[in-house]
């Protein structure tokens, strides 16, 4: 085979994949997890009711103190780690089976829908996690991966206690990285028990994720008691529908040739073929296994979101990498063009379907619910809705209908935080959300943060049709008048695709149904 120099070609795929996902970072309207995750970037904390805190911190870090504060600016958080990914997981490959298959690891990140974009474009909590993940990975091969505790191999377990706690800051899941590093140890390795940097290394990633034991201590341990009730498998009954659902999904996140590859190859390891060293491969499976096959287990009675097992997929993919790479002798195998193939036919779909509505059209009989069905919206018209709605609320508030200033008001955290980054804080306005914490999750605390409503002052209420509840049911028995204002399209081309209805909510009185607790 003709010599390549992997290096040069794999600095060419991350500047491709860089350009491509910055291209989207631009053109692409927030989704309702981004939105709300600028919450994070805009009140810093220890840690909030969903996750960690560390997605906020980088998000606030990389926008310059959030000095910029547009799309591509709050999301190039995501867009430097999925650069960095991309060259780590190189690193990751060749360190178990040479540069070619360092490459094909590259290509098979590049190729994964939940890498390229969830992770590697969208501003969520996956993004850090992805990259202190791979780093743990790296520094867990590199020390307990090895039978000799050296020197050099214990500061590597130093720093995988490091990256394993940063990963934690991102993302809960993160504890699966000790999970497979501690059956590894206890089944495969136990003379690292009698290595003190072991210890060392547990105690600081537990230094590190202090803030959140803190947080959680002080708020009744709010966060952890949500997530476990969300795998709580004690609680209704069984539903195979939850259970496809997660297989589709694991499927289409990780791109089907990606999966099918990667389980290939862990099935090759299983049955005797080495093609990798035999203690890595182990430490490999146990990083992976776990957390591929849980959300699956868990979703014949909950339900699950399939990127929750993203990160198992890694080390699935460095496998097939590996694999590929110890069977073929050709530059790219088939299955990797494949693989890119559908990622590409994928990211155009995908795209051709919230900018222009390709694929999926505004039903005719839908009517007020215009729009419910196309799951594409929610990345669409809320710029589009705020150039119509804002003037309006000035003009009415200008005529004396709601007092100057009026602070807006939804129902759940979403609509709330894309109303608030899109219509409510570009007009200057406070966004309060209404309802139980299980609903608004964190914007208790923002509420408490921003001052709540005082008695006698007025709300706007902006709500999609697609997702519709009627101002009666927000904050209800809070207000003396409801006046609706007007129904305000949102065009997609020359379609109508969805709706949003203007209400101003007058003479707010205090009630138990608008909670603000005390912020800590």
């Amino acid at each position: 085979m003709e010599k390549i120099n992997y290096s040069k070609v794999l600095v060419w795929l991350i500047v491709i994949s860089l350009l491509i996902r910055t291209l989207l970072a631009i053109l692409l309207e927030f989704g309702n997890d981004e939105v709300y995750y600028f919450q994070y970037a805009l009140y810093p904390s220890f840690s909030y009711f969903d996750h960690p805190p560390m997605v906020g911190w980088l998000m606030r870090l990389f926008s310059l103190n959030l000095l910029l504060t547009d799309e591509w600016a709050l999301r190039l958080t995501s867009l430097l780690t999925g650069t960095l990914n991309t060259w780590l997981i190189f690193v990751l490959g060749k360190e178990l089976h040479g540069a070619r298959a360092g490459f094909y690891a590259a290509l098979l990140y590049t190729a994964s829908f939940y890498t390229f974009i969830i992770a590697g474009t969208f501003i969520l909590p996956d993004s850090p996690q992805s990259l202190f993940w791979l780093l743990g990975m790296l520094a867990f091969i590199r020390s307990i991966g090895k039978s000799e505790a050296e020197a050099n191999t214990r500061r590597w377990l130093l720093l995988a206690g490091l990256f394993t706690g940063m990963a934690m800051l991102s993302k809960y899941t993160a504890i699966f990285l000790w999970m497979g590093a501690g059956l590894y140890v206890l089944l495969f390795a136990r003379n690292w028990l009698r290595v003190k940097e072991l210890y060392f290394s547990i105690l600081l990633t537990l230094i590190i994720f202090l803030p959140v034991l803190i947080w959680n201590y002080r708020n009744g341990w709010v966060s952890f008691g949500f997530h476990g009730g969300r795998v709580d498998v004690t609680q209704g009954g069984i539903h195979p529908e939850y259970f496809l659902r997660e297989i589709g999904g694991q499927l289409f996140y990780n791109n089907p040739f990606n999966v099918v590859a990667g389980w290939v190859a862990m099935i090759a390891l299983m049955r005797g073929h080495n093609y990798i060293d035999q203690g890595k491969a182990r430490l490999i499976l146990l990083f992976s296994l776990p957390l591929i096959l849980i959300f699956p287990v868990v979703s014949f009675w909950r339900e699950t979101l399939p990127h929750w097992s993203g990160p198992g997929y890694y080390g699935a993919m460095l496998l097939a990498a590996a694999w590929l790479a110890s069977k073929n002798s050709i530059k790219i195998p088939n299955l990797i063009k494949l693989a890119l193939a559908l990622a590409l036919i994928v990211f155009v779909a995908g795209m051709g379907q919230i900018k222009g509505g390709w694929i999926i059209k505004p039903g005719d009989g839908d009517g007020f619910f215009r729009g419910k069905k196309d799951f594409s919206l929610d990345m669409y018209g809320w710029r589009q809705v705020a150039r119509k709605a804002v003037p309006l609320m000035d003009s009415l508030e200008k005529q004396g209908i709601l007092k100057k200033g009026a602070a807006m008001v939804s129902f759940r955290w979403f609509p709330a935080a894309n109303l608030d980054y899109y219509v409510a804080r570009p007009s200057g306005r406070k966004l309060l959300a209404c309802g139980p914490l299980h609903r608004i999750h964190h914007y208790q605390w923002i509420n408490q943060k921003r001052g709540g409503l005082q008695p006698g002052e007025d709300a706007w209420y902006l709500v999609p049709g697609r997702d519709y509840r009627k101002p009666e049911e927000v904050c209800p028995g809070c207000w003396e008048e409801v006046i609706p204002v007007d129904t305000l399209p949102v065009l997609r081309g020359r379609d109508t695709v969805m709706y949003f209805f203007l209400y101003g909510m007058k003479g707010f009185k205090t009630c138990e149904s608008f909670p603000t607790p005390q912020a800590n």
